[in-house]
């Protein structure tokens, strides 16, 4: 099924980052310009689901009349493409004069004819109060699982404290003034590694799939993982659910933040004082995959086990009251880290003893069970280890996704779908 003439400007939602003929391209844009209906199917309930989320935190000072190229990458494909902006930190209204959405190519560089118009209430513009965030309209249309979606937003007016994801282990682009409706990268000559303002996008998809949550630190940020491959553990993890057909669960969002802790402020708001921003709030949330705790261990704090078990049974109670079920995973070890000590290993120990083997949690990821070394179980294996003896590579990534139950993933817990 060939066909040479290209589509209508503005109706390809393209393959992924592209990396095919051009034949293979067209096909593609056939395919994705189909009937909502028909990708969903026509009697289908459905619902919006998260297919993409990044943590929330403070970033410096924002700039006005600034364009912003943001590249993620989606878990469970759908139709009605939605983006959410942040201004969660910031301490005075920020004005976004518009926002589109298209595909990557390369670089900063979209496919043509993918870049699409994004509205807020049916306006191009919008402006988000201080603390708050906003939702834009569904964008008509199937976006496909794992596009390297482009997300292009022209800041009109800011100041005061940015919000975004410090830490995104992707490049992303930046240019001075108004460029967000181009596809071309002539004008996208700065590069960042941090997303800004962007916090989730969402698609509508059949309401009996569902989408897990990961929340945790640097290691499920990402931090040690290759740059622009999407090798973070969630996305190892969003694979494999991709793969598998027997499960439901197919969004995965990833709520890293480098050094955050379960109970204190610091990097980033605390696990329990971002719970509901950075987890909750997310349509489509079936399950949340905690992966939290050395921090507030090797930090030297005082924090005890207790303190920390305590956090978690807090973190546990909220999620199920909103009909989340939990998974908790246990902490990996971190011997050789400049913070390690035997006081720190045996809170380490007891927490994890709590994971295992409490029935507090409605499933248990054993990260560190996969991780550490047959020959001394406080150290990470040398094979997974990047060289800091903290943060797993590439491959221990992959393990540690491997290492997760899809199964574990589905509970009885069902929260009322977010319509």
């Amino acid at each position: 099924m060939r066909q040479h003439t290209p589509r209508r400007p503005g109706k390809l939602w393209a393959l992924r980052r592209l990396t095919v003929p051009v034949v293979a391209l067209v096909t593609a844009a056939q395919m994705f310009t189909a009937p909502a209906t028909a990708a969903l199917g026509e009697a289908a309930e459905t619902h919006q689901i998260v297919t993409w989320g990044a943590s929330a935190d403070r970033m410096g000072e924002a700039a006005s009349n600034r364009s912003h190229r943001l590249i993620v990458r989606t878990s469970v494909g759908g139709t009605d493409l939605r983006i959410r902006l942040s201004n969660a930190f910031g301490d005075r209204p920020l004005t976004f004069g518009q926002a589109y959405a298209g595909v990557q190519q390369e670089g900063a560089a979209l496919v043509r004819g993918s870049n699409r118009r994004m509205t807020f209430g049916g306006e191009r513009s919008v402006t988000v109060p201080a603390g708050e965030t906003v939702l834009s309209d569904p964008l008509p249309g199937p976006l496909p699982a794992a596009t390297s979606l482009v997300v292009s937003l022209y800041v009109a007016e800011a100041g005061g404290p940015a919000t975004g994801h410090g830490m995104a282990m992707q490049t992303s682009y930046t240019t001075e003034g108004d460029h967000a409706a181009e596809e071309s990268a002539d004008n996208w000559t700065g590069t960042t590694g941090s997303w800004f303002y962007l916090d989730a996008v969402t698609v509508r998809t059949r309401s009996d799939v569902g989408a897990v949550v990961a929340l945790g630190d640097s290691i499920t940020d990402g931090w040690q993982s290759t740059t622009d491959k999407n090798r973070r553990w969630p996305d190892y993890l969003a694979r494999r659910l991709r793969a598998d057909p027997d499960t439901d669960i197919k969004g995965v969002a990833n709520e890293g933040i480098s050094g955050n802790k379960v109970l204190a402020d610091g990097a980033g708001q605390s696990a329990l004082n971002r719970l509901h921003r950075d987890v909750l709030s997310h349509p489509g949330l079936r399950t949340l995959l905690v992966f939290e705790g050395v921090n507030d261990v090797k930090a030297h704090t005082g924090v005890t086990a207790e303190d920390l078990i305590a956090g978690y049974r807090r973190i546990i109670d909220r999620a199920h009251a909103a009909g989340v079920c939990v998974v908790g995973a246990t902490v990996g070890p971190f011997k050789g880290w400049y913070e390690w000590d035997a006081p720190a290993e045996a809170v380490r120990q007891e927490v994890n003893a709590y994971i295992r083997s409490s029935g507090e949690f409605d499933a248990v990821a054993d990260f560190d069970r996969v991780l550490r070394s047959p020959y001394d179980h406080e150290r990470l294996l040398p094979f997974f280890d990047n060289g800091d003896h903290v943060h797993p590579n590439d491959t221990g990534m992959q393990a540690m996704a491997d290492a997760v139950r899809i199964a574990d993933l589905s509970c009885d817990r069902r929260a009322t779908p977010i319509r």
